[in-house]
């Protein structure tokens, strides 16, 4: 099995979109080019028109494309978002954790009146 290192060139799109580094590029080809073979066949298939086909995929290929692209880079911002709040949250209990600050301790009516 051969494994690629630094020595493999990344695969550019059109010559500038890095497929390999950018999030959600290789998905959004991947289901752009099934949704261009979904469309374009069925429109043939139901039509038997050859070019017309063609542009159906080609603009099934862009639909498909772009729809799972703002899908899959509004879930990555949501996980982002959860990894954040989550980082914050263990930042916050490992500095408060013991202290008077804990939300977790059960205060009794001593340490209630000392502070």
């Amino acid at each position: 099995m051969w494994i690629c290192k630094d020595v493999c060139q990344s695969f550019k799109l059109l010559g500038f979109l890095d497929v390999q580094s950018v999030p959600c590029a290789r998905e959004s080809v991947l289901y752009g080019s099934l949704g261009s073979l979904v469309v374009g066949l069925g429109h043939f298939l139901a039509t038997s028109r050859v070019r017309r086909s063609c542009d159906f995929a080609v603009g099934g290929f862009i639909c498909t494309m772009l729809g799972y692209w703002f899908y899959c880079r509004y879930n990555l911002a949501q996980q982002r978002i959860r990894q954040r709040m989550l980082k914050e949250g263990m930042r916050n209990k490992i500095l408060f954790e013991g202290s008077s600050l804990d939300p977790e301790r059960k205060q009794t009516g001593n340490e209630r009146s000392d502070s």
